[in-house]
């Protein structure tokens, strides 16, 4: 695929998302629809209100809420530790159940985008099964990566073309004649998962130049199978997939 086509693909990201976003008044605040959707297939949405010279985005408690709703406890010490490193990860922060974040018109893009890759995550929540709480899917990842000689690096940041700041789980150092890596760890694939992890991973080598870096994606397909669609849309935009119950087979990509 060439810079051209790269750049075509981004743009049409970039206009589908401004379509796709609606926006609509309250009382003293405003309410912004996403085209992202959370785990029931209802829109992500953002509530934005002025508070002094600051702006306040906020989910308004929904995130957490419904987790609570559906029997998630939340008050393990796994799943607190888990929530935080979360939050932390995007500049996030809670206000009661609220998800929220404090920012300027200038950082308004970047903030809200990044409130919205917390909400996805913070979703995930939701799947994570006994044994994943004792021993969260990111934790294997990393463990299996050292094991076969993979020395990554957690929770590495790189900017876009887009100017934004995209957090990948992991970063491996160039080798051979294989550049730079970046992998995510994705507890369960959804189009919205794909779609945010391809316009990442684009924007990035639209920044640095096609063919200077790398990216995988670990699938954690332990609950439910994945679907093709979604593996297919990683495979478009040159993303590796690793299914974890394929993870022996396929680690020959990460060394070579």
């Amino acid at each position: 695929m060439t810079t051209a086509e790269c750049k075509q693909l981004v743009n049409g990201y970039v206009s589908w998302l401004k379509e796709e976003l609606r926006i609509e008044q309250l009382d003293s605040s405003c309410v912004i629809a996403t085209p992202f959707l959370d785990r029931h297939n209802d829109e992500i949405e953002i509530y934005v209100e002025k508070r002094g010279d600051a702006i306040w985005l906020t989910d308004d408690g929904y995130t957490l809420g419904d987790l609570r709703h559906s029997s998630v406890a939340l008050d393990t010490d796994k799943r607190q530790h888990h929530l935080k490193a979360i939050l932390q990860g995007f500049g996030v922060r809670t206000q009661g159940d609220e998800l929220c974040v404090s920012t300027t018109p200038k950082d308004f893009p970047q903030r809200k985008h990044n409130l919205i890759q917390a909400i996805l995550a913070v979703n995930d929540m939701f799947v994570m099964g006994e044994e994943s709480v004792l021993q969260l899917f990111k934790e294997d990842v990393e463990k299996f990566l050292r094991l076969k000689g993979v020395a990554p690096f957690r929770d590495f940041k790189l900017s876009g073309y887009s100017g934004f700041d995209h957090k990948f789980d992991f970063a491996i150092q160039p080798h051979g004649d294989r550049p730079e890596g970046v992998i995510q760890a994705i507890n369960r694939l959804t189009k919205d998962r794909a779609a945010s992890l391809a316009f990442m991973v684009s924007d990035v080598e639209r920044e640095r130049g096609k063919g200077n870096l790398v990216a995988f994606a670990f699938i954690n397909d332990s609950e439910e199978p994945i679907n093709s669609e979604h593996l297919s849309a990683l495979t478009a935009y040159g993303i590796k997939p690793i299914p974890w119950s394929k993870r022996e087979a396929d680690v020959a990509v990460l060394t070579a």
